[in-house]
């Protein structure tokens, strides 16, 4: 069952990502309220909003905050250089992705996944496992812990602007996974497993390539594409072409499509993120939060979804 004050707590310190004028209003009137106390936040959610179904059924997936162990100096394990974004790289006004000016011919498309890993690495920012490096990259930020203690954020920096190919179905279809499990933990398992060429050759099905910067760990939730502080389980990415940051949307998504998966995730959530891989109105990507725990779910969500957007009431 929801729980609509947690969920109108988290809305309150998130809803100042809203541009829509009636939006930010009622976003003033919620930060207004000064006692948040049971029945409150469904009191106010009720009264003035209203949910509108968003088109036919989608997908839900979920993504989490990861934290993987790095290294300063590459050895036979922590192998793959996280890249900072490269000097060479910039973006058109139309969007495209671009190396240039001082490559040969001229400016042209940055090069794909395969070209960048097999490039010399200029000012590496650290060295991890290549399969952990791939899934930063699609998680798109996360925890570097080193043999010192010492923790650093990976953040988001710039991508090669090649288009997102999800690697689960090639895998599935070729035999190395089993047809009612392709989660995260099965492909990350079978990647750790054949690390070197094979996996080399199965991570490069997917062209897009992320760079990074990395700044100190500073125990808070990791920010968003709507440069707000993500929270646990009341945050989703989707896609900017349909929904503005900010929106309130209901998630219900009762059929999982996966072995293992929970049976059902209906709850509030802000669009405050997006990603790579979440294209169409009806597609939702769950925050679900950091470290192992939230990993393993994460793993495991890929479910029919029902979308509906809240509007305010006229």
């Amino acid at each position: 069952m929801e729980d609509h004050d947690a969920a109108f707590a988290a809305w309150r310190e998130t809803c100042h990502a809203a541009r829509d004028p009636a939006a930010a209003e009622l976003c003033r009137r919620a930060r207004a309220v000064r006692e948040v106390g049971p029945g409150v936040g469904r009191a106010f959610l009720e009264a003035f909003f209203e949910a509108e179904r968003i088109g036919a059924e989608g997908v839900l997936t979920a993504y989490f905050a990861p934290v993987y162990e790095a290294r300063r100096q590459p050895d036979a394990e922590f192998s793959a250089p996280v890249r900072p974004k490269p000097a060479d790289l910039f973006v058109t006004t139309t969007g495209e992705v671009m190396q240039g000016p001082g490559a040969a011919d001229g400016p042209r498309p940055y090069p794909d996944r395969a070209t960048i890993e097999t490039s010399p690495v200029d000012r590496p920012l650290a060295w991890m496992r290549p399969e952990e490096l791939f899934f930063l990259q699609v998680q798109g930020s996360g925890v570097l812990t080193f043999e010192d203690g010492r923790r650093m954020k990976a953040i988001y920096a710039a991508h090669n602007g090649r288009p997102f190919a999800g690697i689960a179905n090639p895998m599935r279809d070729r035999g190395m996974l089993a047809r009612d499990n392709t989660g995260g933990d099965a492909i990350r398992g079978w990647l750790a497993t054949h690390r070197g060429p094979e996996a080399d050759e199965i991570m490069r099905l997917n062209p897009r390539y992320a760079f990074f910067r990395l700044a100190p760990d500073d125990g808070k939730p990791p920010v968003g594409a709507a440069n707000v502080p993500l929270p646990a389980g009341r945050a989703v990415a989707i896609d900017p072409a349909f929904h503005a940051y900010g929106e309130l949307l209901w998630v219900d998504a009762e059929a999982p499509l996966l072995a293992g998966a929970f049976p059902a995730y209906r709850r509030l959530a802000t669009a405050l993120d997006t990603g790579g891989a979440i294209k169409g109105e009806v597609r939702a990507d769950l925050y679900l939060g950091e470290g192992a725990a939230a990993g393993a779910e994460a793993g495991r969500v890929r479910h029919t979804l029902r979308l509906y957007r809240l509007v305010p009431r006229p």
